[in-house]
C-alpha cells in the first residue's frame, strides 16, 4: 500500500486481482468522446431440434456499426450440413438490419479461419505463439451494399431464432 506522502508527490502502483471497472469506464468515456457511443447490443442465433435441444448457435455483439462474432458452435452430429454457414448468414442479416457495415472474428484454428474466408472474410492479422505453439488469427469482412450478405438463405431446418435480451 502507498503512504499518504507518496500518494501526494508521486503516482503509486498497485496490482489488483480483479479488473478495474473504473479504468474501463474512464477509457470508455474517452473513446466515446472521440468516436461516439458504442451502442453495443448482444445478438445470439440458435438452432434447436424438434425436441428443443440445442444443435448449434452463434453469440455475437454489434457495436460501432460492426458485428463481432464471439462464439460459433454446431453439435458434432450436425456438422457438415451448412448449419454454421447459416448461423453466420443469419447474424450478418440481423447486423445489417442494425446498420452494421461489416463483421470481424478471431480464432485459434486455421481450419476455422478457412471457413470464414470461404464466407468472404479476409485475414487481417495474427499473433504467433498465442496460445503457446499456436496462433490467434484475426479476420474481417465488409458488407456490400445490398449484396449477398443481405439476401442469404434461411437455415436448413427452421429459420434460426434471433434472441436478444
Amino acid at each position: 500500500m502507498c503512504s499518504k506522502k507518496l500518494e501526494q508527490d508521486h503516482p503509486c502502483l498497485v496490482t489488483e486481482a480483479a479488473e478495474s471497472a473504473e479504468v474501463a469506464a474512464r477509457l470508455g468515456d474517452e473513446i466515446a468522446a472521440r468516436f461516439g457511443p458504442r451502442q453495443e447490443a448482444p445478438l445470439s442465433v440458435v438452432l434447436r431440434d424438434g425436441a428443443g435441444a440445442l444443435i448449434g448457435g452463434l453469440n455475437s455483439v454489434t457495436h460501432w456499426r460492426w458485428l463481432y462474432i464471439r462464439h460459433l458452435w454446431v453439435a458434432p452430429p450436425w456438422r457438415g450440413q451448412g448449419l454454421a454457414k447459416n448461423l453466420v448468414q443469419a447474424a450478418e442479416r440481423e447486423a445489417r438490419a442494425r446498420e452494421a457495415i461489416g463483421a470481424y472474428i478471431d480464432t485459434f484454428d486455421a481450419g476455422v479461419a478457412g471457413f470464414y474466408e470461404r464466407l468472404g472474410f479476409e485475414r487481417i492479422g495474427e499473433i504467433a505463439d498465442f496460445p503457446a505453439g499456436g496462433r490467434r488469427i484475426y479476420l474481417s469482412k465488409r458488407f456490400a451494399a445490398g449484396g449477398a450478405a443481405a439476401h442469404a438463405p434461411d437455415a436448413i431446418l427452421n429459420s434460426p431464432k434471433i434472441i436478444e435480451p
